[in-house]
């Protein structure tokens, strides 16, 4: 550049108004927005961060501040209460649900224990950007979330109950708690056809079954049993493995003997996820956490009423069941197979050898926590919707056979002669 031009840019430049500061309320908020992974520098998009000021990528609304929590309603289109009786038991199945348009897949999510199905919102959000036809089912399993189970003679009135009133149904109904691998797997086949028989499809869509945690032992289960016929495309199971999982059950106890039981406020339960980074993206833990706690309307500690939703330490007889057997289930069930994973150290010898020799896709997210699709939302959905794509039946165009071929090479020779015998005769 000349000195003419250089002097030319420099009066146009001196005559636009300088950059306003950021406010200190702004600050904070992308200092909190910071703070989750799926943000950081270590994301898919942290090698493009706009500036600050001029919000280039920025959402409008419910991302602007983490004192906050989020609704379903910012990531499902409805919610859908399921009930049924069964084995003396009245239960209220509630998941939430985006229904697929067209001839879009359907993902159906499972999550892992102590969890809800809002643990998927914020990865459901990124799949329906990528795939917009797809539709997604995420359910609460049982004693999770906003599921209610009670006896047949305390049946709860209200049909849409809260998490706090599903809670408490429970407890007052003193209902046995079934979290066997068996059970669980039943549930989710039955809420499946439940949602089928509510919105009225003729047929289910095509499924990919994603599980996380304790919900990649229950699609697992699921795949492997066959109970969705050639509805199901595929299946994938999110940061759990058969050895690692084994292992780890030997410090569970310790572990839940570490985390808080009760929380001053809603708010206070989700600083504890971020900042101990159990989750660690601020958006999903204000999405996922309101389901995991409730509030005590009679609490033995009135400063802090705030309670866990789900009695991990109470699962303990059914930790072993959940997961004895799962590297050869998921090794040889049908259907496309996708193991994510937080570190390949999780790998056990099994899945190792099953991975050398092609059997599987894996994929490892080395910055994310155990909750992946969490921590890496918007990564985890493009992983799935290429999933997806490579199992599609409807786009697979397969070569002719040969002796399909043979046999139409034959039956045009035979047309040919025939009609030049039929051209004679005319």
């Amino acid at each position: 550049m000349s000195d003419l031009q250089k002097s030319f840019a420099k009066s146009k430049l001196a005559k636009f108004p300088p950059e306003a500061p950021m406010p200190e309320s702004m600050s904070q908020s992308e200092d909190a927005w910071e703070d989750g992974s799926s943000a950081s520098s270590m994301s898919s998009t942290g090698t493009m961060v706009p500036s600050p000021t001029r919000h280039l990528f920025a959402r409008t609304g419910r991302r602007q501040t983490s004192q906050t929590s989020l609704t379903w309603t910012d990531f499902f289109d409805q919610e859908l209460f399921l009930p049924e009786e069964v084995d003396n038991l009245h239960i209220v199945h509630h998941v939430y649900l985006t229904p697929p348009t067209d001839s879009g897949p359907l993902f159906v999510m499972h999550h892992g224990a102590g969890s809800s199905g809002l643990s998927f919102a914020t990865c459901a959000e990124e799949i329906r950007k990528v795939l917009p036809k797809a539709g997604i089912l995420s359910l609460d399993a049982r004693s999770h979330g906003r599921t209610v189970m009670t006896t047949l003679n305390n049946k709860t009135v209200d049909e849409s109950p809260s998490t706090a009133d599903a809670a408490q149904a429970e407890c007052s109904g003193k209902v046995e708690l079934d979290l066997s691998l068996e059970t669980l797997s039943r549930d989710l086949v039955h809420v499946i056809y439940q949602t089928q028989t509510r919105m009225g499809w003729e047929k289910l869509p095509d499924i990919v079954l994603v599980g996380h945690s304790l919900g990649g032992a229950v699609i697992t289960d699921v795949a492997k049993k066959g109970e969705l016929g050639p509805r199901l495309l595929a299946y994938a199971v999110l940061d759990v493995v058969e050895g690692s999982a084994m292992d780890a059950l030997q410090s569970m106890e310790k572990y839940l003997s570490t985390r808080p039981t009760r929380f001053p406020s809603l708010l206070s339960g989700i600083e504890w996820h971020t900042h101990s980074r159990t989750i660690r993206n601020t958006t999903s833990a204000r999405a996922s956490v309101p389901s995991l706690l409730y509030e005590e309307s009679e609490p033995s500690d009135p400063s802090r009423p705030w309670v866990w939703r789900t009695n991990l330490s109470a699962t303990k007889p059914f930790w072993e069941n959940w997961f004895v057997g799962l590297s050869r289930k998921f090794l040889d069930a049908r259907g496309g197979k996708l193991l994510l994973l937080a570190g390949t150290d999780r790998l056990d010898r099994e899945l190792m050898i099953g991975q050398m020799q092609g059997k599987y896709q894996l994929q490892v997210f080395p910055e994310a926590g155990h909750f992946v699709h969490e921590d890496q939302p918007a990564k985890t959905a493009q992983i799935l919707a290429d999933f997806y794509r490579r199992n599609d039946r409807s786009a697979l165009v397969l070569p002719p056979k040969v002796a399909d071929m043979q046999a139409s090479a034959a039956m045009k020779k035979g047309t040919g002669a025939s009609g030049a015998s039929t051209g004679h005769l005319r």
